[in-house]
C-alpha cells in the first residue's frame, strides 16, 4: 500500500479497499466530480428558498419583542391591524413596524405566489437589469425615498405573465423537481428491487408471472391514465408521485433480476443454504450487495428521468396544480408569451443546467463502478 492509500485508509477507515478504489475512480472523473458538487450546492441553496426568496420578512424587532414572521404566521392585530395574515409589503404595516423597531427582508422580497402589483410595466414585467433606474422606481408612490429601489424589490429576472417574480418560481422550482425526483427515484428504485429480487431467486413459474405481468403493465399508456385521473380529481404532489410510482418501478427490474439468477447458483449461496440460512437472509445479505453494483450505476440516470417526468407533464399542463412552482409551467409561459424571452430563457437554462449535472454525475458513478477501470 503507498503512503497515499494508507492516508486514504486512515482517512476513511470504513471504507473496503474495493470502495476505495471506486471513490477515487469517481473522484478522477473531474467532470463528474465538480458536476456532484456544483448539484449540491445549487440544491441546499434552493433548499433554502424560504429564507432567500419571501415576502415576509426573516426577523422582525416589533416594540421590543423578537418575531420570526418567516416562520410564524401573524396576525395584523399584533401590529395595530385588523386583519388575520399580515401583509408585510403594505406601507402602512411597513412603516408601523420600521417606526417601532426594524425588520431585517431576505435577498428576494418575493415568493413565488407573490404577484408584484408595483410593476414599472404590466406583466409580463422585463428584468430589472433592462430598466433605468427611473423606470425600476416609477411605480412607487410618491413621496418614497430610494428604499423602495433596492435589490430586494426588483425582479431582476422580470415577472411571468401573472406578475410573479421568476427568480423566486425558478428557485422554487428547482426544489420541488429535485424532491420529487428523488423521493420517486427512491421509492421506484426499492420497490423495483425487491420484485426483481423475488424474480431472480425464485426463477421459475414466479418469474414466468411477473414477467408477463410486467409486459402487459408496461403497455398501460401512463399520459391518458393521467388524462383520466385530472379530469375526475385535482391533481397534487401526492396523486402524482402514486401514479408515477405506479409505472416506474419497473426500471430496475430487469438489471436485479438478471444479478440475482446469475448469483443464486453461487457456491456461496449454496453453502448457505446447506448451512439452513433463510431465503430473506440469503437474499439480503450475500445476493443484494452484489446487484448493488449495478443498480447504483443506474440512479442517477433515473433521477434524471423521473424530474424530466414532471417537468414535461407541467409543460403538457397535467402535472402539479396551478400556482405550484414548476419549471414545466415555465417553460409553458414562455412559449405562450414569445414577446417575453426572458420565461423561456430562465426555464430552459434551469432545467438544462440541472439534468447536464446529472448527467455527468451519472456517467461518473458508472465510470467508478467499471471495473475495468483503474485510479490513475
Amino acid at each position: 500500500m503507498t503512503a497515499m492509500a494508507a492516508l486514504h485508509a486512515a482517512r476513511r477507515p470504513w471504507l473496503s479497499p474495493v470502495n476505495r478504489r471506486r471513490w477515487q475512480n469517481f473522484k478522477a472523473n473531474r467532470r463528474g466530480w465538480w458536476s456532484f458538487w456544483m448539484f449540491m450546492v445549487l440544491f441546499v441553496v434552493t433548499l433554502l428558498s424560504n429564507v432567500i426568496a419571501n415576502d415576509r420578512p426573516l426577523v422582525v424587532s416589533y416594540k421590543g419583542e423578537i418575531l420570526f414572521p418567516v416562520l410564524v404566521d401573524y396576525p395584523e392585530e399584533k401590529f395595530g391591524g385588523f386583519l388575520a395574515v399580515t401583509n408585510y409589503r403594505d406601507p402602512y404595516n411597513r412603516d408601523e413596524i420600521e417606526s417601532n423597531g426594524w425588520m431585517i427582508w431576505p435577498p428576494i422580497r418575493y415568493s413565488f405566489d407573490t404577484p408584484n402589483t408595483e410593476a414599472p410595466t404590466p406583466a409580463p414585467s422585463p428584468p430589472a437589469f433592462l430598466l433605468s433606474r427611473a423606470e425600476r422606481c416609477a411605480a412607487y408612490a410618491e413621496g418614497e425615498n430610494d428604499r423602495d429601489c433596492v435589490f430586494g424589490n426588483m425582479n431582476w429576472l422580470g415577472t411571468d405573465d401573472q406578475g410573479r417574480d421568476v427568480v423566486a418560481r425558478a428557485l422554487y422550482g428547482f426544489r420541488i423537481s429535485v424532491l420529487f425526483g428523488l423521493t420517486l427515484a427512491v421509492i421506484s428504485s426499492l420497490v423495483g428491487i425487491a420484485i426483481g429480487a423475488v424474480q431472480g431467486y425464485y426463477g421459475g413459474l414466479t418469474d414466468l408471472l411477473m414477467q408477463r405481468f410486467i409486459e402487459i403493465w408496461n403497455a398501460v399508456p401512463t399520459l391518458y391514465l393521467l388524462i383520466i385521473v385530472s379530469s375526475v380529481i385535482a391533481p397534487s404532489f401526492l396523486v402524482l408521485l402514486l401514479i408515477l410510482l405506479a409505472f416506474s418501478w419497473t426500471h430496475l427490474v430487469g438489471v436485479v433480476r438478471a444479478e440475482f439468477l446469475r448469483a443464486r447458483n453461487f457456491e456461496f449461496v449454496r453453502a448457505a443454504r446447506a448451512l439452513g440460512v433463510g431465503n430473506l437472509t440469503i437474499m439480503w445479505r450475500h445476493l443484494l450487495p452484489n446487484a448493488m453494483v449495478a443498480t447504483l450505476t443506474f440512479l442517477p440516470f433515473i433521477l434524471n428521468g423521473s424530474i424530466t417526468t414532471l417537468t414535461s407533464l407541467d409543460y403538457l399542463g397535467f402535472g402539479l396544480p396551478a400556482g405550484y412552482p414548476s419549471l414545466g409551467e415555465l417553460l409553458r409561459q414562455g412559449k405562450t408569451n414569445v414577446f417575453a424571452p426572458w420565461l423561456g430563457i430562465t426555464g430552459f437554462c434551469v432545467v438544462a443546467i440541472m439534468l447536464s449535472l446529472l448527467i455527468f454525475i451519472g456517467e461518473a458513478v458508472r465510470d467508478a463502478f467499471d471495473p475495468r477501470k483503474t485510479f490513475q
